[in-house]
This record gives structure tokens, C-alpha cells and sequence, in this order.
């Protein structure tokens, strides 16, 4: 089995790049981010062409979640993130796929920091750590996968000075990690390439994706029932450099 994550970075504009991608590389079940587009502008007919039953929770302009799954629906179990109703943002969607619990994570970006965003990421990402651990209780295999925000190492980001300020990396940003490993979720693509330097993420600006100046932001965490059953794990790079792409790559994790 097959499991994907892709900020994919507005769904409508970059539908044919999505759509090449599932083709390609035939992913069971994808986690979609930045959707950028309403619940009445997601495309479920060109989807359900391509083989994918979905569900999803859109925004205008911002944000916007979904998941997908090949040959079947997935049923929805969550459309927010416990812990704030007030919160209304959608960053969080839960659905069980062939007996999984797949977990879809949009994470706050934080920036600028110090200031309300920042402490609303860490606000989020506590709301998060509390329903993972409730998620871990249950027994149930559970996988979350998303754009965390967050670069867990500083082997993870490519060598610059120019993000000490970012929320991205800020000390807090990674404590709330490495907090959901010490909870017993595994790190994919961590797990199967403890050593290499891994980037999901190349910003637009300044010739980053020519330079390989990247980030690793966009993570899969296993359940430790699923973490046994991990085969393989990587990033389709090339995905990255397609004309008109998202400025993340595809990230995924195949389970026996």
C-alpha cells in the first residue's frame, strides 16, 4: 500500500500536474494540501476519472485539505482538528481508508514570529500532539501525513543563515516534532534514510530549486503498528521541477 502527501499549492491551477503525478506514480491513498479552492470548486469529477474516490474541506484563498483514495471512497471521520471550535481554519481532515486511519495535516506557518501567528502555530500544533496521542490510545493503525511546517533538523534545511528567524526552525517549532516522536510515531522517510539530506520544499524566490536550496517540511508518521509494516519510503523530486509545479514535492511511504 501505497501512502502520499502533496502540498499541492491550488488544486485548480495545478490539476493537470496532479493529475500526471497520479498517473505516474499510482499512490492508493494521497494527502492533499493548500487546496486553495471552496468545497464547490473541488475537482471530484476529474478525480473520479483518474480512479480516486476523495473527501475534502475547502477555504476560499487559503488553506484546504483533502484525502484521496484509489478504487474506493474514503470515509470521513473528521473535519477539524479538536481542541478549538472557534478555529475554523481547514488544516486537519481524518478518513479511514482499508482499515487505516489516514490523518491529513495542513500545519500554520507561523510566520512572522515572535507575534500571534507563531503562538497560534504552537497553540495547533499542542491541539495536534493531544488528539495524536488519543489517536495512538486506540490501537487503530494510524498514519498522519502533511505540510508540518516544520523542519524537525538542522540537517533538514540546506545551509543558510537566512531562516535563524523563521518559525519554520525555531526551537519551540521543533520541540512540538519531536514531541509526537517520543509519542511512538515514526518518521517515514527518517526511518529508511537515516543518513541522506531530505527536501520536500523549494521556495520560488531566488533560484532555490536550481540551487537544491530546500527544506524538509512535509512529513508521514506511523503508527508503531504501521511502522512495522514500512517497505520503502521516498520524495519525487522530479515532480518539483515540471513546469508550472507546486513549490513542494510529493512525499510518500509503501506498507506491506
Amino acid at each position: 500500500m501505497k501512502i502520499a502527501s502533496f502540498n499541492i499549492n491550488n488544486i485548480n491551477s495545478r490539476l493537470e500536474n496532479l493529475l500526471a503525478w497520479l498517473a505516474a506514480a499510482k499512490p492508493d491513498v494521497v494527502c492533499l494540501q493548500e487546496l486553495k479552492a471552496r468545497d464547490m470548486q473541488f475537482p471530484r469529477s476529474a478525480l473520479a476519472a483518474a480512479g480516486y474516490g476523495a473527501v475534502w474541506k475547502g477555504e476560499p484563498t487559503w488553506n484546504g485539505v483533502a484525502i484521496l483514495a484509489r478504487g474506493s471512497e474514503p470515509v470521513l471521520t473528521r473535519d477539524a482538528l479538536p481542541g478549538d471550535d472557534a478555529d475554523k481554519q481547514s488544516r486537519y481532515i481524518e478518513a479511514a481508508v482499508s482499515g487505516i486511519v489516514i490523518a491529513c495535516i495542513y500545519a500554520p506557518n507561523g510566520n512572522p514570529q515572535p507575534g500571534p501567528k507563531f503562538q497560534y502555530k504552537l497553540a495547533w500544533h499542542a491541539r495536534l500532539e493531544a488528539h495524536a496521542e488519543q489517536l495512538l490510545d486506540t490501537g487503530l493503525p494510524v498514519v498522519l501525513a502533511g505540510d508540518y511546517n516544520i523542519v524537525p533538523e538542522p540537517r533538514d534545511i540546506y545551509a543558510t543563515r537566512s531562516y535563524d528567524d523563521n518559525a519554520l526552525v525555531q526551537p519551540e517549532s521543533r520541540a512540538s516534532f519531536a514531541a509526537l516522536l517520543e509519542q511512538g510515531w515514526a518518521d517515514g522517510l527518517r526511518k529508511k534514510h537515516p543518513k541522506e539530506t531530505l527536501y520536500t520544499f523549494w521556495d520560488y524566490r531566488r533560484n532555490r530549486w536550481p540551487r537544491d536550496a530546500g527544506l524538509r517540511l512535509d512529513h508521514i508518521l506511523l503508527s508503531k503498528k504501521l511502522a512495522r509494516r514500512l517497505t520503502a519510503a521516498g520524495i519525487d523530486r522530479d515532480v518539483r521541477g515540471e513546469d508550472g509545479a507546486s513549490d513542494h514535492a510529493p512525499v510518500w511511504v509503501e506498507l506491506k
